[in-house]
């Protein structure tokens, strides 16, 4: 066994979601689970089959993003493996959607920070171990760091 770490490129102004799914449907799915949430996220999906044709499936309503998304997901090209690209929304905006998803198995990250996949390569294919979302904390949060918190959560309307 091999065990690599895919950097994903994340959108520009964007974020991604990776997660794992397990049916040729969940591209419909997740395409309605988004625009059903908010009719002004742009996105693009990508999915990874893991048996039959073994292609990536792909949908969205931006050509950037589905690209942004196909590129992603066959970099780690794990089965089963999905990547939503987006953008003018946040993840939290349609996370929940997305995990209540017949299909959606696991939601492995959902961020704008640098990601890295790390990935298990054996003779059959590649599985996701897990994420490397971001950097490592760099010491605890003071009062000016909590104010500051607060006023971004303002500025985008999630606290009064």
């Amino acid at each position: 066994m091999e065990i690599k770490a895919v950097r994903l490129t994340i959108p520009e102004n964007g974020n991604i979601i990776l997660g794992q799914s397990h049916f040729i449907k969940t591209v419909e799915d997740i395409y309605e689970a988004i625009v059903n949430t908010s009719s002004h996220i742009q996105f693009g999906i990508a999915f990874n089959e893991a048996s039959g044709d073994c292609l990536t499936r792909f949908d969205g309503n931006n050509e950037e993003l589905k690209q942004n998304a196909i590129q992603n997901a066959t970099a780690v090209g794990a089965g089963h493996a999905f990547v939503i690209a987006l953008r003018n929304g946040f993840p939290i905006n349609v996370l929940g959607r997305i995990q209540a998803v017949p299909e959606v198995v696991n939601i492995y990250c959902a961020t704008a920070n640098p990601v890295e996949v790390v990935v298990a390569e054996t003779e059959q294919g590649r599985g996701i171990l897990g994420v490397i979302d971001g950097t490592s904390p760099k010491g605890i949060e003071t009062e000016p760091h909590v104010k500051a918190r607060i006023e971004l959560l303002q500025k985008f309307g999630y606290k009064r």
